[in-house]
Parts: C-alpha cells; structure tokens; sequence
C-alpha cells in the first residue's frame, strides 16, 4: 500500500519524535546512574549530572505542551526538598520547567529556519535555603528539521538570449533555487530541476539547472521568443517532496543568415531633366530578414552608362539605397540612363557561406523628361572694359543666349535695372549689344556688375540670366590738389630760409605708372619778397621763408598760390592757395598767438564794455518785436466793410445734431408724419425784436392723391395720343408731387419762384446783408440802398 505525499510527511514527523524521545530518556538514565562522590582536602567533586543535546522536532501542531526531556539530579531523593529552575534563551517564554519533577515542555510552535537551537542554564536549588545543590550547568535545545520549505528561484524569472541556428546543447542560462531547509540533514534541501514547459527546443540539466538547446537550426525569422518553466523539486525529486517553478524567457538573436534580395529584377524611374545636381532620383532597397548589423548593406553602381552621372548611397536608418544627380541633365543630349546595381551585406558570417552569395543585382532605367528650359547664355561671367571718356551709345560688347529646347524660341535682351539703377547701360534687345547710357566716371565706380535678363520670345517666363562685369578705364580727368587742409603758421621772428611747411597733392585719377607731381609759385607770386617754394622731386615740396621781420600788425595772413601739374596726357594743373598766418612764437619756435585782432581794438574800450552794448541791443530787438506782435493780434472790426462780397466768405459751423436722442433740435412728429399742419416758427438766427412774416401754412394734400391724379391725366393722354402702340405697354413717368411738407431746407427762394416770402427785414440787419436786401427786396426804400 503507497503512502501519499501528506501521510509520508506524517509518518516521518512521528519516526522523528519517537527517535528523540528515545535519546532523552536514555540521557536521563544515565544522568540517573552517574552518582555523585566527594573527596576532602583539595580534591575535585563530579558532577552529579551530565547535559547532552536535546532534540525537539520543528513545526509540532498538537494542542498540549511538547515535551522535550528531563532534568534530575542525583542529590533529588524524591522527598520535594530540591527544585529546578531554568533560564537562558526562550525560557519561560517558549520553554518551561515543572520545578518539582524537572520535566521541560516547549509551549510555542518552533521553526528551524528561524532559530535553529537555543542555549538555556539549569540549576537545582535547595526547596528551603533556596541554595544550590549543585553548580549551575549549560545545555542546547536543537530543533530538528522537517521538509516545510519548498525551492524558490530568488532571482527569477529569467531572461537569455540564444543566437539562432546554434548547435544542440548550445548553454542558455543557469538557474538556481534555494530550499530553506537543512542540508545536512536528510534530503530536504536537495534539489533537481526539470522542465515543464519549452520542450523539444530546449532542456534542463537535473543538477546544475543549466538550460541548453535541445533543437538545431531554430530560426529567429519564424520565430524569435520562447517562454520556458522550469520546476525545482527537493527531496531529490522524490514523491512528496515540495517544488517550486520559475519562468524563463530566451530570445534567439539574430546572426546574418539571410542574404539580401531585391524584390524586382529591373525599375524605372522618369525625371525631368530641370532636376538640379545632387536631388534624389529614387530610393531602391534589397530586402533583408535579418536586423541590426546583420541587415546593413552597401549599393554600388558597377556597370551602366550613367557611372559619371548618377551615384548611390545608403540611407543608415532604412538600408535603401539612394541615387542622386552628380551632373545636369539634358534631355537633348540623352534621354535615358541604364544602371546596374548591386545589393551587399557589409558584415557577412562565413559559417552561412552555404546559403549562398550575400549579394543581389536589379536593374534601373532612368527615362529624363524634357522642360521648357530658360536661355542659356554662352558665358557665366562677361568681362568688359571701356574708357571712361567713351560717349553716350558707345558700344561696349556683345552677349549671346540660346533657348535650348528643340524649339530654339527666340531670345530678347534686357538689363536688371535692380543692378543698374543709374541707367549707365542700354543692351539692344535682339543683338544683346551692349552700349553706354550716361557719361562714365571711373573716380565714382570703377567696376559695374549688371546682370542681363534673356527672356523666350514664345514664353517670357522662361528668363535665364547672365553676369557681365564692366571695368572703367582711367584717363587723366582730374587735377592734383592738396592732400589736406593745410594750417600753415610763420613767427615774427623767423629767420630767412626758414622751412614753415612741407606739403603733397593727391589725384583722384590712376595713372599705370603712378603719379608725378611738379610744385611751384604761380606767376603772380613768383617775385613775393616773403615766402619761396622748393619742388622736392617726391611728390612733395617745402614752403621756406625769403625774409625775417614778420609783424601781425602789419599783416597777419598771407595768401600763397602755388601751382601743381601732374605727369597725365594731357597733362592737368591746380592752383591752391596756402594760407599762412604771423604767430607771436616762444623761444623753440612753437606758436602762442595768432590774433591780430588783440593789437588793433581801440585803447579805451574793454571786453566788458563790448558785451554790455550787445546786450542792450539784444535788449531793444526784443522789445520791438513784442510791440510788432501786440499790434498785430488787435482784433478786426466785426463790421465788414461795405464793399466786401459776403458770397466770397463762407462760415462754417462746426455744429452736430444730437442723433436719435435728441428731440429738442427738431420735430419728431413733423419726421413721424409729413401730413400734418405746419405752424409758423420764426428763425433762431434772427433777434428777437427784429419780427418778420413767415411763409402762410398750408395743409399737405395726401400724397397718394396726388399720383393717382398724375396717373390718370397721364392715361388720358395715351388714350387719345395717335402714336402710342396698339397693344399695352409700359408708360414711366419721373414724378416728384408737388412739393415738400418739410419745405425747402433753406431758408431762401430763388428769385425767379411764386413765393409770397417777404425779405424787406433783411435790409434792417445791417451792412452785411446789404447785397442779399438788394437781389430779395421788394421795393427801393431799402436802407444803403
């Protein structure tokens, strides 16, 4: 009959605790014989008991105390005079002492794996003098282990990695479990691995828990994870020991098994041939089912009549390969292109060598579309050159441009006026002749960079453009002079021969050779008695003194013309005048003073006095001209004059209604209903005691009376008129009635109407409206008539 895993536990729990309980009773005995024996003098007692191990089996589940063993000293004759006490680790709590049998009981569950023995004291006392009998003595309370605790993977689950297509037994990775119980003591702790789930492609060793392939050739392409458990058992596997499992993932890495492929054997692509250098043509890839470094691959054009044109690369990221332009494109010269390219892996595994080569070719055609092309000018860049003193319409060269289609349209010239914004330059439209516009100076530009537009006479938007840069050449058109203004001073006390100042010439002109300039007095100047002129032969020449002498007093400034010639052909002279000034000088020559004005102003009148008289005339100006304006801003007479035509004036009143809200401008019912009485309201322009007779009211016929009196006079009419048509028609009439309820907003009529309005009070408002009195007034008795 086979025992189950629950009653082997069982069995074995009872087997243990019969075994200990026959170890402690046996200690007891001989405890029990060992007899006590004393000797006088300096002699050694033996103790009357000897401690060996007691053993207490782990995780007891019964309701009564478990007892553990007993202590008995031979001094104890059973009369109740001798107790036990206990101390040391657990006692008390976990075991206790029957102090008059010596009888020890553990209390509370105990687990190996939390403590696997206790140290405890015992000592047996006199009852009486509460004095011990015998010496106090240490012993150890093993606990004994049981199969409680099943295998745990601490450090699952798992990761690995395998490559793919590895050889059977290729290593993965170890496992390990731990089992808590005690592996010295039976097979607790002795555990085997086995797998559960995994198989056939991979299996376990029992002992080491070293994972392996069990499978060869797995292939990461069909399938690249596999979830693996394994089951670590104790007891050496055995029926009724405990397991536990774990979970192992491996993944099969890639290695390059897989050569490139392209998915078709030729491709086309169609680009029009505007396409400019280095644009992408197209984008072309071999497919490969391996990953990473496996799958990267190089593309190379190795035959093909587009080598010098087209090149490839690899784009990193998607392995495809790009083919760019490397030359423009002409659809005239070559319609098409035909490459051959092929597809290699750049890290190949000799061990897959087998499989075949590592490489693919395909074939691309490349079809160029033709475009309306822009004028292509024979040159990038024209240079030309012209005199500076070359006339309006001088020619100055010619440019050429072809349309490059099959068309060859016709090509019209002009300039980019954005490059010429004076207007030098003029390009005759269908020859492309270039001529000047305006006179040239090279001291102003010496180089004009234009751009010419050419443009197809059959599509003006098609414009190509071209760059001519037109240089001035030099001539002698300008006159040497000072090279700076110069301050030219000379000391009362200079001595003859004296060099006061050195001077140079500039030209704006560029001679090839460089410039070469003559100095010298003019003729007017040649025979001065003061100052001489010396030509140093370097483009400059040095002012001396003739004689000594100078007064301020006599003459502070001198003016010396001196004559300049350059080397040109023609050659161009200047006269510049050199102006020097007397100084008062110090005893090194430097100048301290140079106002004469000091020595000439009268005796009594000092710098005090002066400012005192500009102040007052300072003071005079502005009073007259405070009375200029007070005169001015008098007010005008608010009478005009008599001959003043009031219709030259016009008054102007800044003055708005007050909108919807406002009702105390106007009448709103007047506004609300036109047919209604109109009172008389005198003017609000005119004063109160000046009354004046205002137009006689009237009560407004309603309006649709009279149209329908306008219409039916205007249907008679048709009635009898001859020429009116036979069959009915449309009859428009422009009728406004016959007149306003709102009369007219002014508040004069022409003189030539019916109105019975009486303006004689317009000659008792005074100068002003005397013309309008005359041209309304009723009779000559009008005042300033």
């Amino acid at each position: 009959m086979k025992l189950g895993k629950v009653e082997f536990c069982h069995f074995l729990q009872i087997l243990a605790l019969f075994l200990c309980l026959s170890g402690m009773n046996q200690a007891e005995l001989s405890r029990s014989r060992s007899k006590p024996y004393f000797q006088s003098g300096r002699t050694r007692t033996k103790r009357s008991w000897v401690w060996n191990q007691f053993f207490v089996l782990e995780e007891y589940m019964g309701t009564d105390p478990l007892y553990v063993g007993k202590l008995h000293s031979d001094v104890d004759k059973g009369d109740g005079s001798i107790k036990y006490i206990l101390s040391g680790e657990g006692a008390s709590s976990i075991f206790i002492i029957d102090e008059n049998t010596g009888d020890i009981h553990a209390t509370k569950r105990l687990d190996r794996e939390e403590q696997a023995y206790y140290t405890l004291r015992a000592q047996a006392l006199d009852r009486l003098t509460n004095k011990p009998v015998e010496p106090e003595s240490e012993f150890v309370i093993k606990i004994q282990d049981i199969n409680d605790n099943e295998p745990k993977f601490l450090d699952g689950p798992y990761t690995a990695g395998v490559p793919e297509m590895s050889p059977v037994g290729t290593s993965v990775v170890q496992v390990t479990a731990t089992d808590a119980d005690d592996p010295t003591y039976g097979n607790s702790a002795r555990v085997v691995y086995s797998i559960l789930q995994g198989q056939p492609y991979f299996s376990v060793e029992p002992k080491t828990g070293v994972i392996k392939t069990a499978l060869p050739n797995m292939d990461r392409e069909a399938k690249d994870q596999y979830l693996l458990v394994i089951q670590a058992k104790d007891m050496v596997g055995q029926n009724g020991g405990l397991s536990g499992t774990t979970s192992v993932t491996v993944t099969l890495t890639d290695v390059n098994d897989n050569p490139p492929r392209f998915p078709r054997r030729s491709y086309q692509y169609n680009v029009p041939e505007s396409l400019p250098v280095a644009s992408v043509v197209a984008r072309i890839k071999a497919a490969d089912a391996d990953m990473g470094p496996n799958a990267e691959m190089e593309y190379k054009i190795v035959d093909g009549d587009g080598l010098g044109v087209f090149k490839i690369s690899v784009d990193k990221d998607t392995q495809e390969g790009i083919i760019t332009i490397q030359k423009e494109l002409d659809f005239e010269a070559k319609t098409s292109y035909t490459l051959r390219i092929e597809a290699a892996n750049m890290h190949v595994d000799p061990r897959f060598l087998s499989l075949g080569p590592f490489s693919d070719m395909t074939t691309v055609k490349i079809i160029v579309e033709d475009v309306d092309e822009p004028p292509v000018f024979t040159s990038r860049l024209y240079s030309m050159v012209v005199s500076e003193a070359a006339k309006v319409g001088t020619i100055i060269g010619t440019v050429a441009a072809h349309d490059p289609d099959a068309s060859n349209s016709p090509v019209r010239y002009s300039i980019d006026r954005n490059t010429d914004l004076e207007r030098y330059f003029n390009i005759d439209a269908n020859s492309g002749v270039i001529t000047t516009a305006k006179s040239l100076d090279r001291e102003t530009n010496a180089i004009h960079n234009i751009t010419v537009l050419a443009m197809e006479s059959q599509n003006p938007a098609q414009v190509g453009r071209g760059y001519v840069a037109i240089t001035i050449l030099d001539i002698n058109d300008n006159a040497p002079e000072f090279a700076m203004e110069y301050e030219t001073t000379v000391c009362e006390n200079a001595q003859p021969g004296q060099v006061i100042q050195k001077i140079s010439a500039v030209d704006k002109d560029d001679p090839p050779n460089g410039h070469q300039f003559y100095f010298s007095l003019t003729a007017e100047a040649a025979n001065n008695h003061n100052f001489t002129l010396q030509d140093n032969k370097d483009n400059t020449a040095t002012v001396l003194t003739r004689r000594n002498g100078f007064r301020r007093q006599e003459q502070s400034v001198f003016y010396l013309p001196i004559f300049i010639v350059d080397s040109g052909s023609p050659s161009l002279s200047s006269t510049n005048t050199l102006t020097i000034r007397v100084c008062d000088c110090d005893a090194d020559g430097i100048a301290q003073t140079c106002n004469a004005e000091a020595y000439i102003l009268p005796a009594g009148l000092s710098t005090g006095a002066l400012i005192a008289i500009l102040a007052c005339v300072l003071t005079l100006l502005v009073l007259v001209l405070l009375i200029v304006t007070m005169r001015r801003r008098k007010k005008e007479p608010l009478i005009f004059d008599e001959e003043r035509d009031i219709r030259e004036n016009i008054v102007r009143y800044d003055d708005e209604g007050g909108g919807e809200e406002d009702t105390e401008a106007f009448d709103m019912a007047a506004l609300r209903n036109l047919n209604i009485i109109r009172d008389t309201k005198t003017r609000r322009d005119v004063t109160p005691e000046i009354q004046f007779l205002s137009r006689p009211t009237f009560k407004s016929i309603p309006d649709n009376v009279i149209f329908r009196e306008f219409i039916w006079e205007r249907l008679k009419e048709a009635d009898v008129d001859p020429c009116a048509p036979p069959y009915d028609s449309l009859q428009t009439y422009a009728f406004e009635g016959n007149g306003s309820v709102a009369e007219s907003l002014s508040s004069l009529d022409s003189i030539s109407s019916n109105s019975d309005q009486n303006y004689d009070y317009l000659s008792d408002w005074g100068p002003r409206f005397k013309r309008l009195a005359d041209m309304y007034g009723t009779g000559p008795e009008c005042l300033y008539s």
